[in-house]
């Protein structure tokens, strides 16, 4: 079973000599592996060869689950370090992000590198943790989370499609080089030959970090949650609200800008931020919220993460308040 293990031991499981080998044929192929198991990333508790553990200074929110990352590059190949963005992968590669809570394994999405390029396949866990099964129409499945149970989302191949859009490309969104943790782990990409160089320069803080700059925490919790879908690439870039970490236009971060289209999801709101004024902005509202086209995200939660909204609010209180507040257009 794989779980979530300290980085030091997660390290001792990778080794260039690792007796099994992932089906590469089955990465560029254009075949739907119906079982996970299929692509022998994982042997037992032990990794495939060329197969890393990595983490995140900051992740996406998805109703409280872990998660369990993980990369694979091909014999031959390396991933390379770009100045932003996710890092280059070469074909070939795949991406392994599996969601549990404690022990139990839920889903286990995978991004495969083909040479056509990024295909998006999400696999259910059976009960007991034995194997996960192709699901591309998605699934629903009942988890207690925080004294509740919640029906889980297991994204269909379109709603991942959604998230994951550039241009309508599909391509990776989570291991960007500024948001990477750079320790040991990423040292090892380097020393197996994964990856060309370790991440440095503009990094990502971890959004509970209280010595970190509240504003870049938001920012970055922004980047990771939003940005995805609020860039000028995104499938919510005709809202003209682009949330990404190098986003230089106040105006396009939500400050005093009004929506493109209001209508419930505002709230009766006149702006995304209103300098200030938390409860005045649209962009806290919609975070705040699980009701159907009101709730932001759209997909991937059906709970309000406490923790971000806090964040969030503490950093458009901190912004001097304009000496009026907005008000709707009429």
């Amino acid at each position: 079973m794989i779980r979530a293990i300290a980085a030091a031991a997660c390290l001792a499981l990778v080794s260039a000599s690792a007796p099994q080998t992932v089906a590469l044929e089955l990465i560029m192929g254009d075949t739907l592996p119906p079982k996970l198991s299929d692509y022998r990333f994982f042997a037992g508790e032990t990794l495939s060869a060329r197969v890393a553990p990595y983490a995140l200074n900051t992740a996406l929110f998805s109703d409280y689950s872990e998660k369990d990352r993980f990369v694979f590059v091909p014999a031959g190949q390396t991933a390379r370090h770009t100045a932003d963005g996710v890092l280059d992968f070469p074909v070939g590669s795949a991406l392994i992000k599996t969601f549990r809570y404690g022990a139990r394994k839920i889903e286990t999405r995978v991004l495969l590198h083909r040479p056509a390029g990024w295909v998006a396949l999400p696999y259910v866990w059976n009960e007991d943790g034995s194997e996960a099964v192709l699901k591309r129409a998605g699934a629903r499945v009942d988890v207690a989370v925080q004294g509740k149970t919640i029906s889980y989302a297991v994204p269909n191949v379109n709603q991942c499609k959604e998230c994951h859009a550039d241009n309508a490309r599909l391509v990776p969104i989570g291991p960007k080089a500024r948001n990477l943790d750079d320790g040991a782990r990423l040292a090892n990409w380097v020393k197996l030959g994964l990856l060309d160089k370790a991440p440095s320069g503009d990094r990502v803080p971890l959004f509970t970090d209280a010595s970190a700059p509240v504003a870049a925490r938001a920012r970055g919790y922004l980047d990771v949650n939003c940005a995805h879908c609020h860039s000028r690439v995104g499938s919510a870039s005709n809202s003209g609200l682009y949330l990404g970490w190098t986003e230089t236009s106040q105006v396009a971060l939500g400050i005093d800008k009004p929506p493109v289209a209001a209508g419930r999801g505002s709230g009766g709101r006149a702006v995304a931020i209103d300098p200030g004024r938390p409860d005045a902005s649209i962009l806290l509202y919609r975070m705040a919220s699980t009701e159907p086209g009101v709730a932001m995200p759209e997909v991937g939660r059906s709970l309000v993460h406490a923790e971000g909204v806090a964040l969030v609010r503490q950093w458009i209180a901190s912004m001097p308040a304009n000496p009026m507040p907005a008000r709707p257009q009429s």
